[in-house]
């Protein structure tokens, strides 16, 4: 008689706990396919936003390249480079209309979470304030290369930069450095890792005079909206991926010698000046990204939006107060 019982009260127990398994349900897929489609809509609306000039950073960087193309004519086809920023050819708009086709196939994926995250990151990247704090690098690349006859924008200057941070003059060209739209980190037979520039940035190389090294660039860096602010939303999981790779293989290397090797963004750097609140709202810069290989998820940064809500409107604003 117990006997039954305990079977009786278990097949309750089952059935109540699959009946409130499959009222429940996994709402990921549709999140997912929700994200998928309003990042199609937000990116549409950007490009159009780019087109029309009405970011005022994409105007500065179409601008400031124009102005240093007179002042320096040899530097003629690295600006026009640094220029396709300003519009929609640009690599950072490119880079997220491809992670957004690369977010619709779970095959790319450790699991829905991971492809979720991806989807939210995006969807965030897309906005227009973020993305005009993020073209800053660009337009502060150029102002430097500028010697000081353009002005920087949403950043404190180039010399107080590196006092504040105590960090090295790596040369014009230096916030791009670790920004997966411009470059990659390549390690040679020594087990060294270096920054190789994709395509015309390799006239970057020629500024600089000697490559730059991950280990150095690591502990000595510069502020940059990328690698302080922006770099979670604007690095995908395979990006982020190869990225901790680079800081296992560099640690691995140090630790064989007895020395310790921190992350380049174990520090958040001290520069940024005016950015939109969606940027002040983003995670800190000693924020892990997870790596899919290692089994974890890739960390979501994007600030709660259970609206999804499109802030187009909210961006005009900030852009025409110099955010």
């Amino acid at each position: 008689m117990a006997g039954m019982l305990r079977h009786v009260l278990t097949s309750i127990l089952f059935i109540t706990v699959t009946l409130s398994l499959t009222g429940c349900g996994d709402d990921r897929p549709d999140k997912i396919a929700k994200y998928q489609q309003l990042t199609e809509q937000r990116l549409a609306s950007l490009g159009t936003m780019l087109d029309d000039g009405q970011l005022r950073n994409a105007n500065l960087l179409k601008q400031y390249s124009t102005l240093l193309k007179q002042q320096k004519p040899d530097l003629a086809p690295l600006l026009d480079e640094l220029a396709k920023d300003s519009g929609p050819k640009g690599p950072m708009y490119t880079s997220l209309k491809r992670r957004l086709e690369e977010s619709k196939n779970s095959a790319n994926f450790a699991d829905l979470d991971q492809q979720l995250a991806e989807a939210e990151n995006v969807y965030q990247a897309a906005d227009p304030s973020l993305f005009n704090d993020m073209l800053s690098d660009p337009v502060n690349v150029v102002a430097d290369m500028s010697d000081g006859k353009l002005a920087r924008v949403n950043a404190i200057s180039r010399e107080a930069a590196a006092l504040a941070n105590g960090a090295e003059d790596f040369g014009p060209g230096s916030q791009l450095v670790g920004n997966p739209s411009y470059g990659s980190w390549q390690t040679n037979s020594s087990g060294t890792s270096f920054w190789a520039w994709y395509g015309m940035y390799s006239m970057f190389s020629n500024i600089f005079n000697r490559p730059i090294a991950y280990d150095r660039w690591s502990g000595n860096r510069g502020y940059s909206y990328y690698n302080d602010v922006g770099r979670y939303r604007y690095t995908s999981p395979k990006q982020a991926d190869a990225q901790s790779k680079t800081f296992e293989q560099t640690k691995k290397r140090f630790d064989s010698q007895g020395k310790r090797f921190d992350s380049p963004y174990a520090k958040p750097r001290t520069g940024a000046t005016a950015l939109s609140r969606e940027s002040t709202s983003a995670p800190k810069a000693n924020t892990t990204i997870a790596s899919k290989n290692s089994g974890s998820k890739f960390r979501s940064n994007y600030a709660k939006d259970s609206s999804f809500r499109n802030s187009s409107n909210r961006t005009t604003r900030s852009v025409r107060r110099g955010k």
